[in-house]
């Protein structure tokens, strides 16, 4: 069963914003031409041939967060890419070897969770739906770590704000890519609850318990310089400098991907996080988000507002970004 198939057996969770056009098999795929793979109302899906390297600029409609159709999309996307490269990987060997995950929103890479939707749930004390919401990120968060179940290297590149799950996705990737001046962070302690999409594990991996304890409980926003200097971010890029940074980082390690991609997986070998770790995390966060208080619940819609003024004002002092691909 495909992660589709199990999305579909929930349709409220499957609204118009899901993919209707599926994997777009392009003929002009000569090397050096970036391929477009894909039409996804919530995604811009591209294969730059000649690196190797699929492009996925996340393009959420409606606040820039892990909504339904943007997490129906990046369901969607993997089982495309999964049947994509299998179809080539006989007569192509591996088709691509580096998957980038970017963001199509000037200044903003993910704003983390549909903190709306948090609030209707608790209200309405379901927790089932919190937990499915939860655990259907955490799944998303894990095919990050595990490569998409394919023999790749993720990168997470990072150009403006990530925050709660966003800065959470992108810590699942096995390289972390972030512009100087962009801003990471964890605010869930603002409204008293923490994180629970997997930085609790990722951090703990990367900086030690006590390092991710700190970052958690604090609520700071760090700059992508920041955390390089902490050891989160692996790769820090100059400002605007970011897709031509992976790119230059692709071009420098391709010859050895054999070698990198080996030592990802020794990575993940000797520091595993497994599925079932981040479940359960899953779930003492939604038992958690069931005991907010009503002032807990306003301070959650009062930083969703801030998200809005701040998508706001990115729309309105950004020009969109130029495609990845050189397309």
């Amino acid at each position: 069963m495909t992660f589709v198939d199990r999305l579909s057996a929930h349709p409220h969770m499957l609204t118009n914003n899901g993919s209707q056009h599926g994997f777009a098999d392009v003929a002009r795929a000569a090397s050096g031409t970036a391929e477009g793979c894909g039409e996804y109302r919530n995604l811009r899906m591209q294969i730059d041939v000649a690196s190797k390297t699929a492009w996925c600029h996340m393009r959420p409609e409606g606040r820039p967060s892990y909504t339904h159709g943007l997490l129906a999309d990046l369901y969607r996307m993997r089982d495309d890419l999964d049947r994509w490269f299998n179809a080539r990987a006989a007569t192509q060997g591996r088709p691509v070897q580096w998957f980038v995950m970017a963001s199509d929103v000037p200044g903003i890479f993910n704003l983390g969770g549909d903190l709306a939707h948090f609030v209707d749930r608790i209200e309405a004390r379901d927790l089932g739906s919190l937990q499915h919401y939860g655990r259907l990120a955490a799944r998303g968060v894990y095919l990050n770590s595990t490569g998409l179940g394919l023999p790749l290297i993720t990168v997470g590149l990072v150009q403006g704000d990530a925050l709660g799950g966003g800065f959470e996705h992108a810590l699942a990737c096995d390289i972390l890519v972030a512009e100087r001046s962009a801003r990471l962070g964890l605010p869930e302690i603002l409204f008293n609850l923490f994180p629970g999409m997997g930085a609790y594990s990722f951090l703990s991996r990367r900086i030690g318990r006590s390092g991710a304890e700190a970052m958690i409980l604090s609520g700071k926003v760090h700059t992508g310089e920041e955390l390089h200097a902490m050891g989160v971010v692996d790769v820090l890029a100059e400002d605007g400098q970011g897709e031509e940074c992976v790119k230059e980082y692709v071009a420098r390690h391709g010859r050895k991907y054999k070698a990198h991609y080996a030592l990802h997986r020794a990575r993940k070998c000797v520091s595993p996080v497994p599925l079932s770790e981040l479940l359960e995390v899953v779930d003492i966060w939604a038992e958690t988000a069931m005991e907010l208080t009503a002032t807990d619940l306003r301070r959650m819609l009062q930083l969703a507002g801030a998200q809005d003024r701040r998508l706001a004002v990115s729309a309105t002092t950004a020009g969109p970004r130029r495609q990845a691909a050189g397309s």
